[in-house]
């Protein structure tokens, strides 16, 4: 009867830890599934700023069409980000921003080479809301980046490394949009 009574006990602790190894790790991975859903949340915001900051270099350019003769190609190149940027994954947000930032500076040059047109409200208001949107999706790219990091640390480091490769969960993407265009752009007329 002592044998049995023990023989319940050591059965009853194994089954405790099984059952708290079992928890444990699904609390991993769902830490994994949270930090997953919150980088797609976090894309899905700087795809929304993007399409917006499209959409109004968009108005800046139907705004100074008249003063400068951009090619159609500048206008077929903004709708094209437009349509890239609902669908795209960190390395085409990339591209995408990497263009949209030269196409924004060219707007730039173009205004600083007509001073009457700088001081028109519309393009004035356009900038100002493309610069703030500039903050906007910096600071998503910021937190993108933080939620990444944490994610591919966990992908990297004992034990929540096994539960990631046992789910086939891959690494995150970073998002590496240049802070400052590296070259001037050049206006010709």
């Amino acid at each position: 009867m002592f044998d049995d009574i023990i023989g319940w006990i050591i059965l009853a602790v194994i089954v405790v830890i099984i059952i708290g190894l079992i928890l444990w790790i699904v609390g991993i991975y769902n830490r994994f599934q949270s930090l997953k859903n919150s980088s797609e949340a976090t894309l899905g915001q700087i795809r929304v700023a993007m399409k917006k900051r499209l959409d109004m270099i968009e108005q800046l350019l139907g705004a100074v069409k008249s003063y400068a003769k951009f090619e159609q190609e500048t206008f077929t190149k903004v709708t094209a980000m437009r349509s890239v940027v609902a669908t795209a994954g960190p390395g085409d947000l990339n591209k995408v921003e990497a263009e949209s930032r030269s196409i924004f500076g060219r707007l730039l040059a173009v205004a600083e080479n007509y001073p009457e047109l700088k001081t028109s409200q519309t393009v004035s208001s356009l900038m100002d809301a493309v610069k703030n949107l500039e903050d906007e999706i910096s600071r998503h790219r910021y937190t993108y980046n933080n939620i990444s990091q944490e994610f591919n640390t966990m992908m990297d480091t004992i034990p929540s490394k096994f539960v990631g490769s046992m789910t086939h969960l891959p690494k995150l993407e970073y998002l590496q949009f240049e802070d400052e265009i590296k070259t001037p752009p050049k206006i010709e007329f």
